[in-house]
């Protein structure tokens, strides 16, 4: 499993028809393919591209 660091994450950001990435508890997974994740933002409230895991763990679903 390939490593990122914060800087190489904060580059798959949807943006420029770059790929939708985001992490979670450690973990890089690849949205692009998700409509939830269109234009490289979640319900236009959580930007991909970084580390994720205190948002979604405090996400209502």
């Amino acid at each position: 499993m390939k490593e990122f660091t914060s800087e190489e994450l904060q580059s798959f950001n949807g943006k420029e028809g770059k790929p939708v990435y985001l992490s979670f508890e450690g973990k890089v997974y690849d949205v692009s393919k998700s409509p939830l994740w269109s234009k490289g933002t979640h319900m236009n409230r959580h930007p991909s591209g970084k580390d994720l895991t205190g948002e979604i763990s405090a996400a209502p679903h």
